[in-house]
């Protein structure tokens, strides 16, 4: 990976995610909202306490990933991607994200809003 892709995710900003289909095995791509929280890329979404995000489904069945940078340079990243669950984990992940957005709802993205880790092979999780 070169300092340039490298620099451009230190930085949250709007992507593309390319999933695949739990059901169909159909690539699939939505525009999402990348957060770069030290070091670590996550991707999360406004609270909805009654339903889950299709996305969201696709990681849990198949954790391979494309993020597809867009702002300021054009990259496709393969990467893999887990669902955050522990709540311990959840929480300075979705205040910092909430932070990013201008929101106060933190509890009720807690209970609500998606949350995933994204790790693209040569942009190290976490910080040296």
């Amino acid at each position: 990976m070169d300092d340039t892709i490298r620099a451009t995710l230190a930085h949250s900003q709007v992507i593309d995610l390319t999933t695949t289909g739990r059901r169909s095995g159909e690539l699939r791509r939505i525009e999402i909202y990348l957060h770069s929280v030290d070091g670590r890329l996550i991707i999360t979404g406004m609270p909805s306490p009654d339903r889950t995000r299709a996305w969201l489904h696709n990681v849990a069945a198949n954790p391979a990933v494309i993020v597809h940078l867009k702002q300021g340079i054009s990259a496709d990243l393969a990467g893999t991607a887990r669902v955050v669950t522990d709540p311990a984990e959840r929480r300075p992940m979705l205040e910092r994200a909430a932070a990013n957005w201008g929101r106060t709802d933190v509890d009720a993205m807690m209970l609500y809003s998606p949350l995933i880790e994204v790790v693209i092979p040569g942009y190290p999780a976490r910080p040296a």
